[in-house]
């Protein structure tokens, strides 16, 4: 059985390893292709050398572009990759332009496809992330569902229960391997001058919210709102698309919202750890910090992680002012006693067996 990990991002690298390293301690015939879709060092590249994971072999530097013209560069150089390697499997992970190539390229060359994080929706498909993932689930063959709800949703969309696998999702394995590691090693609460529990930690970039004036405004006076409130500081790590924006726009913020470059693995780890709440975008972030015990503001008006609201974890803010106000007033007084939903920290070791039939 040889193996292709296909990745491109950020969050795909992190949910990727705990695979990667499987594939190292069981000495399976595996290679690297990273698509370079993230494109800049800081953002992506330097995820490997702090994770400690070996190169890839190949590198497609696709860099940016329209979700047609980057996607279709993708998929061009992994369809040349997938004739010359010619793997019996290729694993993809998650919701992104990557994934969507990833899985066409190797289905069309009746190469069997792996969906890490199968079976994950929203319903909005205004949301490029949704598209992809739906239509990646379509032409796999193995769909690894992190909970029995997305296992439930793969189901009930018509795919054979043969080809659905509940793992749990591999963000708890890379949580878990990384954290006392992060502890140790990342010292950017001192860089930054603040105390834990005495902050609070935002992220925002996806194109629905930092591409449109009214939503990325409301989000900024929002976090505005919440730092007077709480007396506490908002660090923000800045993607720079959404800084590219925030300067187009002409958003100004006091001095209580802090736009720092993007971090390290290790130190946002750190950050999530300690936040006194966390009001973010990103699906990861959502299921980080209820991994990590930490209340959750999302902000956006749905979200695929619906098992971090259900366990009490997390709750929609859209992105009005006035309504991210009120979910914060709620979260931070919440509770940290909820049960992670997903899965025990062993996903990587099921889905390297899953796919290797050991």
């Amino acid at each position: 059985m040889s193996i292709a990990i296909v990745l491109g991002t950020r969050p795909e690298i992190i949910k990727m390893s705990p695979i990667i390293r499987e594939c190292e301690q069981n000495n399976l015939d595996y290679f690297i292709l990273h698509t370079g879709q993230h494109y800049s060092y800081e953002m992506d590249r330097v995820f490997f050398e702090e994770l400690e994971l070996p190169k890839a072999r190949y590198n497609l530097d696709v860099g940016s572009g329209t979700h047609s013209i980057q996607t279709g560069r993708i998929m061009a150089g992994i369809e040349k990759v997938l004739i010359k390697e010619k793997p019996d499997v290729v694993l993809v992970q998650g919701d992104t332009n990557t994934v969507l190539a990833g899985a066409l390229a190797a289905s069309k060359l009746h190469i069997w496809v792996g969906h890490v994080e199968a079976g994950l929706r929203s319903y909005d498909r205004s949301m490029p992330e949704e598209i992809n993932r739906v239509l990646a689930d379509h032409c796999s063959d193995y769909l690894f569902a992190p909970t029995k709800g997305a296992k439930n949703i793969l189901l009930g969309e018509g795919i054979p229960a043969d080809m659905v696998y509940l793992t749990g999702n591999t963000i708890v394995d890379a949580v878990r391997q990384n954290v006392e590691i992060a502890a140790k090693r990342a010292s950017i609460l001192d860089e930054l001058d603040i105390a834990p529990g005495q902050y609070l930690l935002t992220t925002a970039h996806r194109q629905e919210n930092v591409d449109d004036r009214i939503r990325l405004t409301g989000i900024l006076k929002g976090l505005e709102c919440l730092a007077r409130e709480f007396d506490m500081p908002v660090i923000y790590p800045v993607h720079p698309r959404s800084l590219k924006r925030i300067r187009e726009f002409g958003i100004s913020t006091n001095g209580n919202v802090q736009l720092i470059d993007p971090v390290d693995f290790m130190s946002f780890l750190q950050l999530e750890k300690n936040a006194g709440l966390i009001l973010t975008d990103s699906g990861g972030v959502q299921e980080e910090s209820c991994i990590l015990g930490v209340p959750c503001v999302t902000l956006r008006s749905n979200t695929e992680r619906p098992e971090t609201i259900e366990v009490g974890a997390n709750v929609l803010a859209r992105t009005e002012p006035w309504s991210i106000l009120d979910c914060a007033r709620i979260m931070i007084k919440k509770e940290r006693t909820w049960d992670n939903p997903f899965g025990d920290g062993r996903a990587g070791e099921k889905i390297r067996r899953i796919i290797t039939m050991v």
